[in-house]
């Protein structure tokens, strides 16, 4: 068994490549940027939405499942919209917040990753070893939810075709960095 102390450096390292890989993936390449479409009538649809503050919202809006069998609530499925939208506060994106989010998170799924591993292979296994394990980890953290999405929430399988792309990627990435600085 491994101390922890020795896959700290390969979980920090993952986690700076993993920044900077989604930093090209959103702001060099932009592939996500096409799976978000304007509303027909933007304006309308600020006008209707002003006055609910942040927080998750449906539509149509039911509360309870048994009334899905009225006749109402029928009429207006099949008239749609259908639809969950996700209302953020008010006022400019700061995106200082979300970045520091987003590091801690990768940081925290190396850190685990570096935990499993350290729990179940020996130093100087072998790089294929080390592979397997170090990156089966951040595939299941980086892709479940958004596959979660796709079947819950409606998301479009395209896009979250191309949100498993990013977490394979990821997943690469944390697994080399592994392999890379794997205690001998």
């Amino acid at each position: 068994m491994i101390p922890l102390t020795q896959v700290c450096l390969p979980a920090l390292v993952a986690a700076v490549l993993i920044f900077v890989a989604s930093s090209v993936i959103h702001m060099v390449l932009k592939w996500h940027n096409s799976e978000y479409r304007p509303f027909a009538d933007e304006e309308a649809v600020r006008a209707a939405m002003r006055g609910s503050g942040a927080g998750q919202y449906v539509i149509p809006y039911i509360g309870d499942m048994k009334r899905m069998k009225e006749p109402e609530v029928k009429r207006k499925f099949e008239e749609g919209p259908v639809a969950f939208v996700t209302v953020r506060p008010h006022g400019a994106f700061n995106m200082a917040k979300p970045l520091v989010l987003w590091f801690v998170y990768t940081l925290v799924i190396s850190l685990l990753t570096g935990y499993i591993a350290s729990r179940s292979l020996a130093a100087g296994a072998p790089a294929s070893h080390i592979m397997r394990v170090a990156s089966l980890v951040p595939l299941l953290a980086y892709i479940g939810g958004s596959i979660q999405h796709g079947i819950w929430m409606g998301k479009p399988w395209s896009s979250v075709a191309k949100e498993v792309l990013d977490g394979a990627i990821y997943a690469g990435i944390t697994g080399l960095t592994f392999a890379w600085l794997w205690p001998h």
